[in-house]
């Protein structure tokens, strides 16, 4: 088991900074996730971990171990790629078995670990069998079996999932979330997916452009996006994002959409009263906004017209895109809700889950109580 610790990591290919500043520190035991879009430098990060690419600056540490001028093979880490990398000619077994017989491990011993790891992943069924006979989940599981005989100090995995259906992906998720319980194990894991990184992690670094945008646990990113970037990244459907002006009027504090005004929170104004007179963004998830009719009593003061343009029923909800002014938003609503496209609709907003961030610094969430 095992610590993994970057210091100041960079690395670039040519003009382009893939990775910059990078600071993080992984625990022992730790299920991280890197997440971003694509050519964020997540995938130059894990390998960079690996031992795949070199630094450009800084230092990686694993346990008590500065690993910058280690080999991969004696860095006491596994892979697991996008491509399964399986030899089409070999069994299951001697695919998880190939890498613990080039390192001389008795046969015993390889054997032993082989259908443990295979148990664990239930596919001791199909030790015999070769890779062309087995579904993209099969394969995969092998893949994750092979890493898993070697009994390392920190598993790394990069975008694992991405060639699966979308069932499979779901499935598959929660298995490695069982495995990471069983094996406790360090491990880093990266996707563009945001669910796989909400649902599997226990501390998630959302990642963009080479820097690290914001590192906590996933509950935490998501009610307290640092930024718009992670805001907007973070969550699904994506947070609804509406230019504002912060007024006071009457002695309350007021959110100007121009088509539609919202009251402050009382609990809020002190984090949002110097804002006075300024321009800001208007940050809310779809999932608090309702339909006014089955809003919460306390919500129905804080409702705005709007015309529904888009009707998404997805049987637990419904998403209605809707324009109110020249504002458009998504709406995360209940499935009792029974209007038509074109229709007009009252929505109401748990504006105890607002976000604000300043217009001129997009980078900077205005902090509230946590």
């Amino acid at each position: 088991m095992a610590k993994v610790v970057l210091e100041n990591v960079a690395k670039q290919f040519g003009t382009v900074q893939a990775v910059i500043d990078f600071n993080l520190t992984v625990e022992d035991k730790e299920f991280a996730i890197l997440v971003g879009p694509s050519g964020c430098g997540k995938s130059t990060a894990l390998r960079m971990i690996a031992g795949l690419e070199e630094p450009g600056a800084g230092t990686i540490s694993i346990g008590d171990r500065v690993v910058n001028d280690l080999p991969p093979k004696d860095r006491d880490i596994a892979m697991v790629f996008q491509e399964y990398a399986l030899y089409p000619h070999m069994s299951v077994y001697k695919n998880m078995a190939f890498g613990l017989k080039l390192r001389k491990f008795p046969k015993s011993e390889i054997d032993q670990r082989v259908r443990e790891a295979a148990e664990i992943l239930s596919i001791q069924d199909f030790l015999d069998r070769k890779p062309k006979q087995l579904s993209g989940g099969q394969r995969q599981r092998v893949a994750v079996g092979r890493a898993i005989v070697r009994k390392p100090a920190v598993f790394l995995f990069d975008e694992p999932l991405s060639n699966l259906d979308a069932k499979l992906r779901v499935q598959m998720r929660a298995e490695l979330s069982k495995l990471h319980d069983r094996l406790q194990t360090t491990m880093i894991y990266v996707t563009h997916d945001q669910v796989e990184a909400m649902t599997m992690g226990t501390k998630i670094v959302v990642m963009k452009d080479g820097w690290i945008q914001q590192v906590g646990p996933p509950l935490e990113v998501y009610n307290f996006p640092v930024n718009l970037f992670v805001a907007g990244f973070i969550g699904s459907p994506v947070m609804n994002f509406i230019p504002c002006r912060i007024l006071s009027k009457n002695g309350r504090l007021l959110i100007d959409a121009e088509s539609f005004q919202l009251p402050v929170p009382e609990k809020k104004v002190p984090y949002y009263e110097s804002l006075t007179g300024s321009e800001a963004v208007f940050g809310i998830r779809p999932n608090d906004i309702y339909d006014r009719v089955f809003a919460p009593e306390p919500l129905k003061g804080n409702s705005i017209h709007s015309m529904i343009d888009v009707i998404e029923p997805l049987g637990s909800e419904i998403h209605l895109n809707v324009t109110a002014g020249k504002h458009n938003l998504i709406a995360a609503v209940d499935v009792q809700t029974a209007y038509r496209v074109h229709q007009e609709i009252e929505l109401a907003f748990d504006l105890d889950r607002m976000h604000l961030f300043k217009k001129d610094f997009p980078n900077l969430r205005i902090q509230t109580e946590r």
